[in-house]
């Protein structure tokens, strides 16, 4: 599942490529991705709408739109009806699921990109969803899975909503301090692991990078959070905001399905130090890395520098 640097990773390109764009019209094959809405209300509503703006909020994608058009002789200002109207497109990628930008045409039933190039990866070919923009080129979700989570509604409705207003802080703001994450965490007597995962404790932490944050703090991923030390948070923070960043500049780990908007995949995967790593060499100390279950999950550690 895209994490952090992956999301914002396609959210900084999306605002280069699609922002004052509209959407002329949209295409479905797999319409149980369209949440809340007929798949018929769902592009009604969106023909025609502006993108305004495209933010990330945790793993979430938010792509407002201003849906009316004016005249000028209207009594009530562009801005007030802009205020009045706006609407959020709000994806969530999910497990499998990746934005890309291009020109595709159906051939033989199935998408196909118009030029060669990594759109051409066999990765980016399961195509279930597309944006038709106004410039002649297209937003598409490819999603191998079709677990990927698309919502219109109005921009009170989504940023009320649970997939927003219940997500914890975003690590990498100046506003998330070491004392916040000692807030954070202090109570919970889950595993490290689960909790810096947990959405309502801390936006947009998965699988990868607790899995990296935790072996560059030396901290066992079986650790109470409740028992940790001040010196042992204190490492957890300054480790969450240097590999964090560290992510979001080499575009992401491309594991399996993650790619760009433009199909390529994300650079930090030549970098990491245990996740998928499971029995290679600890690049700190040369044990072993090992995997063990947690919760339906994996983490992998160094059974040397993260002891329990």
């Amino acid at each position: 599942m895209p994490e952090l640097p992956e999301v914002e990773t396609t959210v900084s390109d999306l605002k280069k490529k699609i922002v004052g764009l509209k959407i002329i019209d949209v295409w479905a094959d797999a319409k149980r991705l369209i949440k809340k809405s007929s798949f018929e209300i769902f592009k009604k509503q969106i023909k025609n709408a502006e993108i305004k703006k495209i933010e990330r909020r945790g793993k979430n994608i938010l792509i407002y739109l201003n849906p009316k058009s004016y005249s000028a002789k209207s009594d009530i200002s562009r801005e007030a009806h802009y205020t009045l109207d706006l609407k959020i497109l709000l994806i969530h990628q999910k497990l499998t699921g990746h934005l890309l930008y291009g020109i595709w045409m159906m051939d033989k039933g199935r998408w196909t990109p118009k030029e060669k190039g990594p759109l051409n990866e066999s990765v980016n070919r399961f195509i279930h969803l597309v944006f038709f923009l106004n410039n002649g080129k297209m937003l598409a979700l490819s999603d191998l899975r079709k677990f990927a989570k698309v919502v219109l509604g109005s921009a009170e409705e989504i940023l009320n909503s649970k997939d927003i207003k219940e997500l914890g802080p975003e690590p990498l703001e100046k506003t998330f301090t070491l004392k916040k994450l000692k807030e954070a965490v202090r109570d919970k007597k889950a595993k490290i692991k689960q909790v810096l995962m947990d959405q309502k404790v801390i936006a947009g932490i998965g699988n990868i990078y607790s899995d990296e944050i935790l072996w560059q703090a030396k901290i066992h991923p079986f650790k109470p959070a409740n028992k940790l030390k001040n010196k042992e948070l204190k490492a957890i923070y300054e480790a969450m905001g240097e590999i964090l960043e560290k992510a979001v500049k080499l575009r992401g780990t491309s594991i399996s399905d993650f790619r760009d908007p433009e199909g390529r995949k994300g650079n930090y995967v030549e970098i990491l130090s245990v996740y998928q790593r499971e029995g290679e060499e600890c690049p700190r100390c040369g044990r072993k890395v090992k995997r063990i279950k947690l919760g339906g999950r994996s983490a992998h550690y160094c059974p040397k520098c993260q002891k329990l």
